[in-house]
């Protein structure tokens, strides 16, 4: 059986690209000089501990990843090309982190909530409330969790209102994450960005090919890679609209909570679903469910030239060699 390689990932930062394993990072960047600069660190010991092997919480760490690492790797790589010295961490670095969050939160899950509430109280008021089964009050128990949880909270709502308001707020979600990615997406820095994002992918395609590393051979593999973070986000939302739905109809306080309380659940399932498509990416059956995935990296991707995909690999093999020194 051969032996099964490190998974390795990375991101796109300005001018740039930071390739992370399990104990090293590596950000490599084209100076505004034309020169490659490559800034090394060791990581802390989360990323090699037990928890970052433990099925779902390990999916939290990636989240931590990509904010609080990606942050700091953004801050360097802008710093770099505006002769700035600036470090993010500490308090500064955790406090972008919560300001970041709660723009992602309010964004992509409490509006999308409120919208499909809107829905699902237009569509009561057309349709009509139905009480809830008499077989509720007799045994205690109903299909709505929360109301299991929070009786006081129990409402009445048609069945169908519900689960069309919380369809609604599914798609509102992925319009929304379309809209955003296609939006920046005609911004010139951020398309340079997208563009070392796809020479990121390229390298470790390449690499896990065991291609030999150069521009002119890497340019060669795909830019789409199983393991995307592009991947997680959208596996995300569509996991949501399934776990929202089996909440059931509830007010609107609730709603909101309910929608930040299990953004852990999510990214945990989320994790495991990315890690075992990217496992069993040769099964026809996986290439086939991993389709919207792929196609949803081609709005956070572009073709890289020569001199992107030299940064690229640069970055990762001095990770890689920090690696098999650590």
């Amino acid at each position: 059986m051969p032996e099964r390689m490190p998974s390795y990932g990375g991101q796109a930062v300005i001018e740039g690209v930071m390739m992370r394993g399990k104990k090293a990072v590596a950000i490599a960047m084209r100076s505004p000089q034309k020169e490659i600069i490559i800034h090394r660190e060791t990581l802390g010991p989360i990323y090699s501990s037990r928890l970052s092997k433990i099925p779902f919480l390990r999916g939290l760490i990636l989240l931590y990843d990509a904010l609080g690492l990606g942050m700091r790797a953004l801050t360097i790589s802008a710093n770099l090309q505006t002769g700035e010295d600036e470090k993010l961490e500490g308090p500064a670095l955790y406090g972008t982190i919560a300001v970041a969050l709660a723009i992602g939160i309010g964004l992509f899950f409490l509006f999308p909530a409120v919208l499909g509430q809107l829905i699902e109280q237009a569509l009561n008021t057309v349709l009509g409330s139905i009480p809830p089964p008499s077989v509720t009050l007799q045994t205690g128990f109903t299909p709505n969790l929360i109301s299991n949880v929070f009786p006081a909270q129990a409402i009445s709502s048609n069945p169908m209102a519900a689960w069309v308001g919380n369809l609604a707020e599914g798609i509102f979600r992925l319009l929304i994450l379309i809209g955003y990615l296609l939006l920046i997406g005609r911004m010139d820095d951020i398309r340079r960005v997208f563009s070392y994002h796809g020479a990121e992918h390229k390298t470790i395609n390449a690499y896990e090919a065991n291609a030999e590393l150069t521009p002119e051979n890497v340019a060669r593999f795909p830019l789409e890679h199983p393991r995307c973070g592009t991947s997680f986000i959208l596996t995300v939302v569509l996991m949501s609209v399934i776990v929202f739905s089996l909440l059931g109809p509830l007010p609107i306080e609730w709603r909101l909570i309910s929608r930040v309380l299990f953004i852990p659940l999510l990214a945990g399932f989320a994790y495991e679903y990315i890690r075992w498509t990217a496992e069993h990416i040769n099964s026809p059956i996986v290439r086939f469910i991993s389709r919207p995935n792929l196609a949803l990296q081609g709005l956070t991707t572009r073709e890289p030239s020569l001199d992107m995909l030299e940064v690229s690999i640069a970055a990762f093999l001095a990770m890689k060699a920090d690696e098999e020194k650590a």
